[in-house]
């Protein structure tokens, strides 16, 4: 399955905060290989990110976070970021603020 890929403001925000333009070029590669059987690709997230799928990108170091609308056939990447357990700068944590912040009907 072929899927249009779309970058969220808030990730494509994430994405120019990277300085190291080698870092963005790869970033921006591993999003354009989701146009590909995306759901194939990565994990799917439990909890408050029930519905999104994360990718790893560059040495493992960064993640990739998305989610398949089926219906559109399109790829919405939400988030991109290092994985930094237990920091509050950590990928996963702040997808999970962002998400609340745009979803704030949605009860947890």
């Amino acid at each position: 399955m072929t899927c249009q890929v779309t970058i969220t403001p808030a990730a494509l925000q994430m994405l120019q905060k990277i300085t190291d333009r080698r870092v963005r070029a790869k970033l921006r590669d591993r999003i354009d290989e989701l146009e590909h059987d995306p759901e194939l690709q990565g994990k799917a997230l439990m909890g408050e990110l029930a519905g999104y799928r994360s990718v790893r990108a560059i040495g493992q170091r960064y993640r990739v976070l998305y989610r398949v609308d089926r219906k559109e056939v399109t790829v919405y990447v939400v988030a991109l970021g290092i994985r930094k357990e237990g920091s509050r700068e950590d990928v996963y944590q702040l997808a999970g603020k962002l998400l609340r912040l745009l979803q704030p009907w949605k009860k947890k």
